[in-house]
């Protein structure tokens, strides 16, 4: 019966967005909220220009002969430009938008159920750099590996339209658009439609705390941003200034759009500190309440998940106490394991080292809980009561943490095999949720570098000067130009040939059959169980039990400086590496 359900569920048609181009049968219906223009044209390619009709509510509407595939464009005065709801821009940030009928692909996934939080293992990839073609086909190419690899969903990097051909996608100038290089709207559905049939999810991430600054041309529309809230981007997005419900309403459409059209399976909403909103009901809340009425209507799970790096329980906490998400990005456990393994003390890592951080952040998630900080010279975080360690999603590695290096080190450069292996084991066995960031698992070599494709020589002058003044804390003085497009190559993965990762001695074998029996031990003792922890210092090791009450899995990890740990009676083991003067052992009771 569950079953019948999801599949009926998933069967049922996109509805049309409110603006945008909504085709109904041999016409589409143009609609765009435009509050601060009086007047506007519309241009359909190779048919003229057509007067729209303003509505009260400061929409201009517009009903034509079309199709999918025909390309129009908005007439601002003397600009031409493309719709804030474009599904897709062929040409780009700054060319016409594309019609796109969202019911033409034929979706073959009516029996995915969708994903638990408590399923989740997430491996998060950039589509430009994940495979040689840099596209939704390359990913999909990949599916399989990461099945067998044991993570049960893919988290993409933005997707949204960026300007030029390389970028990391935080610079998206067009929510709604699905980037054309990467393979535009039905590349994004192939890869989808074959993650459900792999038995894989997808996330995404999404940005909703700015806009980058290149084709964006909301400000031409209507109230899109605010001086009364600064960012680190600027004006911040009006989410509760004057005429905040149509921008509001562009943001929450856009979540469920993604959940609708596309079927993901969850969203990851960027950087939500930086999200300014006094409204009596936080638009991080209006997004979860949406989206989660969204998951019931079509029949399946979906989460939300947010970045931050506040250490905020209030993200979690049920409404009307808190905004009601899934879970958060949780860097302590990062920032805590990196420094001890590393040495590096600088920037926000100054506040980080000691093993004793590594062992809070496994028994309760936070390491901060309103004590000072250092960093910022004053108090970071509050106490995680009544947040599940699920809900904390920990790594070794993400876009942030080697990216936002000068030189987008992985740890395969910082540390040895063994120190990794010990990282990879604590990540993995922990009850908070765990996400991988691509090439991880085998030892990727390249680095992750941080890359764009402006157009605007001013622009690409002044993320030269930024990306050089981020990293002063850190005295990392050699810092890749993001506009070289040889950063972007030598982000690249380097995959090595099947026979060499799968069924030789080598590193890079070891490291992946490492990660598949982690994972392994993950699915089977941990996923579905109590997720709760009993971790301990003790003579310089860790010693970690899961679930507290009644623990199977039994980690001992110790370190160079560490004594040897004694396993309690009554463990079987069931891995073990020592190296580079690392020991992991793992017991099963």
């Amino acid at each position: 019966m569950e079953q019948q359900r999801v599949s009926k569920a998933m069967k049922v048609a996109p509805a049309g967005l409110t603006y945008g181009a909504n085709l109904s049968g041999p016409k589409a219906d143009f609609r765009v909220w435009a509050p601060r223009c009086q007047e506007m044209g519309l241009e359909l390619l190779g048919r003229g220009e057509f007067p729209m009709q303003r509505g009260a509510d400061g929409s201009f509407s517009l009903t034509l002969p079309a199709r999918s595939g025909d390309r129009y464009r908005y007439r601002i005065g003397e600009l031409r430009v493309p719709d804030p709801v474009s599904r897709f821009l062929p040409e780009g940030v700054h060319g016409p938008t594309e019609i796109v009928d969202p019911t033409e692909f034929g979706w073959t996934d009516d029996g995915w159920r969708g994903l638990e939080r408590r399923e989740l293992i997430a491996y998060e990839l950039h589509v430009g750099t994940f495979s040689p073609q840099g596209t939704f086909d390359g990913v999909l190419d990949r599916l399989d590996y990461l099945k067998r690899l044991g993570v049960t969903a893919i988290e993409l990097m933005p997707v949204a339209a960026f300007p030029g051909l390389r970028n990391w996608g935080y610079d998206g100038a067009s929510p709604y658009a699905v980037q054309a290089g990467y393979g535009g709207p039905q590349g994004l559905r192939r890869l989808v439609d074959a993650a459900h049939s792999a038995g894989l999810g997808v996330l995404l991430d999404v940005v909703y705390n700015h806009l980058g600054p290149e084709g964006n041309y909301l400000r031409l529309f209507g109230p899109y941003f605010t001086d009364q809230h600064k960012t680190p981007w600027g004006e911040a997005v009006n989410y509760d200034q004057p005429g905040c419900e149509g921008v509001r309403r562009y943001v929450v459409e856009n979540a469920l759009y993604w959940l609708r059209e596309y079927h993901l399976d969850g969203l990851r909403l960027d950087a939500v500190q930086t999200i300014q909103d006094d409204s009596p009901r936080h638009i991080l809340a209006e997004i979860a309440e949406a989206v989660q009425e969204q998951a019931r209507e079509l029949g399946r799970p979906a989460l939300v998940i947010a970045e931050t790096d506040e250490n905020d329980p209030k993200l979690v906490w049920r409404r009307p106490r808190g905004y009601g998400l899934d879970a958060v990005w949780s860097d302590d456990f990062h920032h805590a394991l990196h420094t001890g393994l590393t040495g590096e003390h600088k920037g926000y890592y100054q506040d980080f080292g000691r093993k004793e951080q590594v062992v809070r952040a496994l028994n309760e998630g936070f390491v901060f809980q309103g004590e000072h900080f250092k960093f910022w010279d004053g108090p970071r975080g509050e106490r995680p009561e009544d947040m599940p360690l699920e809900a904390h999603v920990i790594c070794i590695q993400n876009h942030d943490q080697v990216g936002n290096r000068a030189k987008g080190e992985c740890l395969t450069a910082l540390v040895p095999r063994g120190a990794r292996k010990l990282a990879a084991a604590l990540l993995l066995l922990a009850p908070e949720t765990p996400l991988l960031f691509m090439g991880q698992e085998y030892d990727e070599e390249a680095p992750f570098q941080y890359f764009t494709d402006h157009g605007d020589p001013q622009l690409q002058e002044a993320v030269r000067k930024g990306r050089r003044s981020e990293f002063k804390d850190f005295a990392w003085d050699e810092v890749p130009d993001p506009q070289d497009a040889a950063t972007f190559e030598r982000s690249k993965l380097r995959w090595p040939e099947p026979s060499a990762i799968s069924h030789q001695p080598s590193g890079k074998a070891q490291m992946l059959d490492w990660h598949r029996k982690l994972i392994a031990l993950r699915k089977t003792h941990i996923t579905s169980g109590e997720r709760t922890c009993r971790a301990e210092l003790k003579d310089g090791g860790i010693i970690m039990q899961v679930p507290a009450s009644a623990p199977k899995v039994l980690l001992i990890a110790e370190y160079p400086d560490s004594g040897r740990l004694a396993v309690p009676a009554g463990w079987r083991e069931a891995l073990s590496s020592h190296q580079d003067g690392y020991r992991v052992r793992v017991y099963l009771h």
